[in-house]
């Protein structure tokens, strides 16, 4: 309380200097000052290092630097204000059960630890506003929560920091997937056949059973989209969990997987949002549906008999990422760090069913916690890892066939 009481009392005495020499600037510096600059960002400039030093670069030190006192006092003003700001990281995630998980796992632990404020803004994933900040040269978010194929083309556009894995964490106590270029994977999460235990007294087995209505009569819920339905299709059809994107690969493997949706076609009830599958099954809309594994695991926790069958699952991960030119590049590094270390990841995996990076948390978490993970030793076995690869180099292609095929 003493340090945050401190930190407002730094700011506000920032606000009040600021004020009192943008009085003093001469008339021509200010108007300067109001045609070449938002007021927005005027006001932001007491509080931030990188907006402080643009304004102060294009107007003020071109006029007021006249008397070396003068330029003294605001290169001291300007250090203070940074001082002032440095210690605020905004954290940009998905929201929702995702977001509160964070926050209980990561942002209010590093809070505590370190005494600097993490604010979270929710996003839906549109790297275009990071895109929009970087060429700006006017960065705000400092760590960003990316999806795999976003995380490679991010990249490659230059969007995002290239990691330091001195200042990060060593490579060998993350899982294979987690370490790339300019991200870092923080936890997996699983797209999986999901069904309402109540309603289905024989469990399903496996993505044979999904197809086969003769044996489980009824609805299935599928995503609307070429990814996944793809590989499982294929999986239904007899394909090795291993093999599944050798064989997609083709344009063989390509027709065999989309005359595999065909058979199931007159029973599939499409779902849009990740929360529909779950609120299909307990309405007995469907009887199976493909799912995203954290919102089969909120279901549970608020009374639903809602199973999971993790053979033949489709895993992915989340990652953190920097945005290129933040001012707060070293904090976020340190924020990164801690949150992929194994007791916050422990904790997040207990707030939310989406598995740990740390190879440490995965072996210190209970069985009751591992068994709704989807990358535990159990569930993990016969799973499948998305290749971002092939949907890099194929998606546009499959998704405008598959769209033409489910509109027909």
């Amino acid at each position: 309380m003493l340090r945050q009481g401190a930190a407002r009392h730094r700011r506000a005495r920032c606000v009040r200097a600021r004020r009192a020499d943008l009085a003093r600037v001469p008339a021509r510096a200010s108007a300067g000052l109001r045609m070449n600059a938002k007021p927005r960002v005027a006001r932001r400039a007491s509080y931030n290092h990188h907006a402080s030093s643009s304004v102060t670069r294009g107007n003020i030190m071109h006029h007021t630097f006249n008397t070396p006192r003068r330029a003294v006092a605001l290169l001291s003003l300007a250090a203070f204000c940074a001082t002032a700001g440095a210690a605020e990281l905004t954290v940009v995630n998905f929201g929702g059960a995702n977001g509160d998980a964070q926050k209980a796992a990561f942002n209010q632990p590093f809070e505590k630890a370190t005494g600097n404020k993490v604010t979270a803004v929710e996003y839906n994933g549109e790297q275009a506003k990071v895109k929009a900040m970087v060429e700006a040269k006017h960065v705000n978010w400092d760590v960003v929560e990316v999806e795999s194929g976003d995380l490679n083309r991010g990249c490659d556009e230059g969007l995002y920091e290239k990691l330091d894995w001195a200042k990060i964490a060593k490579k060998s106590d993350l899982i294979a997937e987690s370490p790339q270029t300019c991200g870092v994977g923080f936890f997996v999460w699983s797209t999986a056949l999901a069904y309402d235990a109540d309603k289905l007294k024989r469990a399903p087995a496996g993505w044979a059973d999904f197809w086969d209505v003769k044996k489980f009569p009824g609805k299935r819920g599928m995503r609307k989209g070429a990814r996944y339905n793809l590989e499982f299709a294929l999986m239904a059809d007899g394909v090795a969990p291993k093999d599944v994107y050798k064989v997609l690969a083709t344009k063989a493997g390509q027709d065999r997987a989309f005359k595999k949706l065909d058979e199931l076609k007159p029973n599939i009830q499409w779902w849009e949002a990740g929360a529909q599958p779950p609120q299909f099954l307990v309405a007995g809309d469907v009887v199976m549906s493909t799912a995203y594994n954290g919102r089969i695991s909120a279901a549970q926790k608020e009374g639903k008999n809602l199973k999971v069958v993790w053979s033949g699952s489709i895993y992915d991960l989340d990652y953190w990422a920097i945005p290129k030119g933040t001012p707060n590049k070293a904090l976020a590094e340190k924020y990164i760090a801690y949150t992929l270390s194994s007791k916050p990841q422990q904790d997040y995996a207990q707030h939310i069913a989406y598995g740990p990076a740390n190879v440490a948390a995965i072996k210190a978490l209970d069985a009751k916690t591992l068994a709704n993970l989807p990358n535990s030793p159990a569930n993990g076995k016969n799973a499948v890892l998305q290749n971002i690869t092939f949907w890099t180099d194929h998606g546009d292609e499959l998704e405008q066939r598959f769209a033409a095929w489910a509109s027909k």
